[in-house]
């Protein structure tokens, strides 16, 4: 999967799986997401490659979200609430800035200056899992 596949995939992941999640544990709204940052991306890439089962989880979540698009294209809302739970669980095993930063990105613009210095840092965390 190329860089901007992958960007996309942690952006329905953000958009799809973090507010189900956020939904189900805050009856209330919070406060708004912290803005993602280059050094916040830069930080997760540290923790997620120094841990061998965050980084399988990184990349079960990768792949997870490739189903989790093909759900949302066919409108299967069962099997989206399915996968997004699944999603929610995994993404929590990655950590709290991990989790900061996924709901950060749901108002991000993958295409902006900022969203492409954040995905190129990621993209560190991609070869992992192109290594598998």
């Amino acid at each position: 999967m190329t860089l901007p596949s992958r960007f996309a995939a942690l952006a329905i992941l953000a958009a799809v799986a973090m507010p189900l999640a956020a939904a189900a544990q805050q009856p209330k709204p919070g406060p708004a997401a912290p803005k993602p940052t280059k050094a916040a991306a830069q930080k997760v890439v540290q923790i997620v490659s120094a841990d061998k089962a965050k980084a399988k989880t990184y990349c079960d979540l990768i792949a997870l979200g490739e189903q989790i698009d093909a759900a949302a294209q066919k409108k299967d809302e069962k099997k989206l609430d399915e996968l997004s739970q699944k999603a929610d669980t995994m993404t929590a095993t990655l950590g709290p800035e991990y989790v900061a930063l996924m709901d950060g990105l749901d108002d991000m613009d993958p295409s902006s200056k900022e969203g492409q210095d954040i995905g190129n840092t990621l993209e560190a965390l991609d070869k992992l899992c192109d290594a598998k």
